[in-house]
């Protein structure tokens, strides 16, 4: 019992009934225009005391051009927003968006008739039976009721009819909350099927969730490969300083003094990339989504190599000036990934990093001695060669990493052609 009194008379209920009334009031232009139109085939008072058949009339030629409105491109976001609020539909089941095809549109017709016509039907009903149902309540109670025509509405004239009336005009309301009710509980149920996404809307929403998770990907590479490396190199750096101040060899403090600098340097470099990625992130991802994150190319090749460690080595053969910026940043990027390894893996061994260009492409060769135990930089598991292979494959290159003669050999082939514009001028001797 306390179900149906809440299906009826509850809060989704009455928010239902409320979609209804604005889908009643929607109606009206159209009945009003097919009433002016249908005037004259009928004999009237006015026009509000046209005949039924009149108005019921009117009522039949304002559908069809309320299907003619979905055409329009706000017809479903608004249909859909509205339904969202008032019919209690999860907002998953419906699209977003324009309707795009000619299912959509029709879709999106079919709801609209629906809904304005439900509408027009329930909102006259809420009009005209509360004040009669209120009358037929009060009908015993009230002398002049009783002497008016009212009274004589069911042909008879008797005390028990008048009494009647209060049963009577009760269960006209509640006829009315049930009606509105089943109504409503029609629309939500009608509402995925209708304003529903099609075929298209869910490929396009796929496609955008496809373009988020890039982008997501790419900001995650940038921060894992500035942050990481950056953090791996200071690490070593730091360690180096300590040990050779706990040892009992004699004072180098042009070594202290040096991978202090380092350490400056490299902070200093990451700082700026970090501040730049987490701008992307504040403001959205329309600015890393449509252009080149800015960043060091191969012309900070000496500095990364610096930054790096004594161990470390980076040479190239052929004029890299001519490497388009695209190109040259995830290059970069791609040398401080395998820089960062090698000094979590290597143990402090010699790193060997050689860049060839050639016509089309540029290569890069990456060696250091397999070793039995990490450094100890990095707890856990990292995702820089996955990186790198993502960043070969959207250059349209290709990487491989893995053990090859006793050493650790990771190379990368990009082809110059999978850049958009730009050049970098490499710096430092070779």
């Amino acid at each position: 019992m306390r179900r149906a009194v809440t299906a009826v008379f509850g809060r989704r209920a009455v928010l239902r009934w409320v979609h209804l009334i604005l889908g009643g009031a929607l109606l009206m232009p159209y009945w009003l225009l097919g009433t002016v139109l249908l005037s004259p085939l009928f004999d009237g008072p006015g026009l509000f005391a046209a005949p039924v058949a009149m108005q019921f009339g009117a009522y039949a030629f304002a559908l069809p051009l309320v299907a003619v409105t979905a055409l329009f491109p706000l017809a479903r976001p608004m249909s859909v927003a509205v339904a969202r609020a008032l019919c209690g539909v999860r907002g998953e089941e419906l699209a977003d968006g324009p309707a795009r095809g000619r299912d959509a549109r029709a879709r999106t017709a079919g709801w609209l008739v629906l809904h304005v016509g439900l509408g027009g039907l329930v909102s006259g009903a809420t009009l005209a039976l509360p004040p009669f149902a209120l009358a037929m309540l009060v009908l015993p109670f009230s002398e002049r009721l009783r002497n008016s025509e009212l009274s004589r509405f069911w042909g008879v004239d008797a005390p028990w009819v008048h009494w009647a009336g209060v049963p009577g005009g009760l269960l006209m309301l509640a006829a009315l909350a049930a009606v509105a009710a089943g109504a409503g509980a029609l629309l939500a149920a009608c509402a995925p099927r209708l304003l529903g996404p099609s075929p298209a809307d869910r490929l396009a929403a796929a496609e955008r969730r496809a373009e988020e998770l890039a982008v997501r990907n790419r900001l995650a590479r940038e921060l894992h490969d500035s942050v990481g490396h950056a953090l791996s190199a200071v690490t070593l750096q730091a360690g180096a300083a300590r040990r050779l101040l706990d040892s009992d060899a004699p004072d180098d403090r042009e070594f202290v003094r040096e991978a202090l600098t380092a350490i400056e340097e490299t902070t200093r470099r990451t700082v700026g990339e970090l501040d730049h990625v987490l701008g992307l992130l504040r403001h959205g991802d329309d600015e890393a989504s449509s252009g080149e994150l800015p960043g060091p190319g191969l012309e900070a090749l000496a500095a990364l190599a610096k930054g790096a460690g004594a161990a470390a080595s980076v040479t190239w053969a052929g004029d890299l000036e001519r490497v388009p910026r695209t190109v040259s940043r995830e290059a970069y990027r791609i040398v401080q990934e395998g820089l960062t390894n090698a000094a979590r893996y290597a143990g402090g061994a010699p790193v060997k990093a050689h860049l060839t260009l050639e016509e089309e492409e540029l290569e890069i060769t990456m060696e250091n001695p397999l070793s039995g135990r990490p450094a100890p930089v990095r707890p856990g598991g990292g995702r820089g060669l996955r990186g790198v292979a993502e960043r070969a494959r959207l250059l349209g290159g290709s990487s491989a990493a893995g053990p090859v003669d006793g050493v650790w050999r990771l190379t990368a082939r990009l082809p110059l052609g999978g850049a958009r514009t730009g050049g970098a001028r490499p710096g430092g001797a070779r």
